[in-house]
């Protein structure tokens, strides 16, 4: 294999990549660097103000992208944003489900107990994660499913192999968007065509607007109690940077990765490989 070759693996000129919640830290991230790498890039969510930290990276090109309001648990919204997102890009190549989160009330503390944890907060957490990749996959691989091939990369968790503490929610959740791959990516592939994959990536920890101020002071920038924990057991000995699940996107996104599917692929520093001794 030559360079040329080679370098032709990662080129996304052209291609159609839908991303939800693409707005966010990781997912912005992600939608800069595909449009970087000349991609046709659809932003699909609730905020239909692109941050200017992203607008400035996307702007310089050479992909084209669009902003799309949506909603990851509102069927009828991501219906209509597909149909907007044909109309100007074509048929969609790519699905990247980015949207998730935990929510502050779905959180064990000193002064709430995991017995006290609200429904209504659990609740969330379980539609925004699960549900909201179930039904985007749904809605986009459709389109997949009719073309004969399409690429479905979702976002789990670290915590999906080993729940964290104070987020049984989160991390519950997280392990079913695992499970979720693993069961799509089998039932694409079997029930529709061999060149429909799906895959998932596990971020570990780190720093983004949900997480910041449970893992570093907001007054002093240092490090909390929980900030330090996970320092300390991380091998790399640092929080994950946005751009280091670059890496890993693009094997999954590009004919690279053609014979790779139903995998979750862990980007977590070392986290999971050390066992504190």
């Amino acid at each position: 294999m030559n360079l040329q070759e080679l370098t032709q693996w990662y080129d996304f000129d052209g291609k159609t990549i839908v991303i939800t919640g693409g707005t966010g830290v990781l997912g912005g991230e992600i939608a800069c660097a595909l449009v970087g790498c000349g991609a046709n890039v659809a932003v699909l969510d609730r905020n239909p103000n692109l941050p200017e930290e992203l607008k400035k990276p996307m702007d310089a090109g050479p992909g084209k992208y669009m902003v799309v309001y949506g909603d990851v648990l509102k069927r009828e919204l991501l219906e209509s944003a597909a149909a907007d997102i044909r109309a100007a890009f074509g048929e969609i190549d790519i699905l990247i489900n980015a949207a998730g989160g935990n929510h502050p009330k779905a959180t064990t503390s000193a002064d709430v107990s995991f017995f006290d944890l609200p429904d209504e907060a659990l609740r969330f957490v379980f539609d925004l994660n699960i549900v909201g990749t179930i039904l985007p996959s749904q809605v986009f691989g459709r389109f997949m499913a009719e073309a004969g091939e399409g690429i479905i990369l979702n976002i789990s968790s670290m915590s999906a192999f080993t729940p964290l503490t104070r987020i049984p929610g989160y991390s519950a959740a997280k392990a079913g968007v695992s499970n979720f791959t693993q069961w799509l990516a089998v039932h694409m592939a079997q029930e529709y065509s061999p060149y429909i994959r799906v895959n998932a990536i596990a971020p570990g920890f780190f720093l983004t607007k949900q997480n910041r101020f449970l893992l570093t002071d907001e007054t002093s920038g240092e490090l909390t109690e929980r900030g330090r924990q996970i320092i300390d057991h991380t091998p790399m000995g640092r929080f994950g940077k946005p751009e280091d699940l670059l890496g890993a996107v693009y094997f999954l996104l590009s004919s690279a990765s053609e014979f790779v599917t139903g995998i979750v692929m862990p980007i977590d520093g070392g986290f999971a490989a050390y066992s504190g001794v």
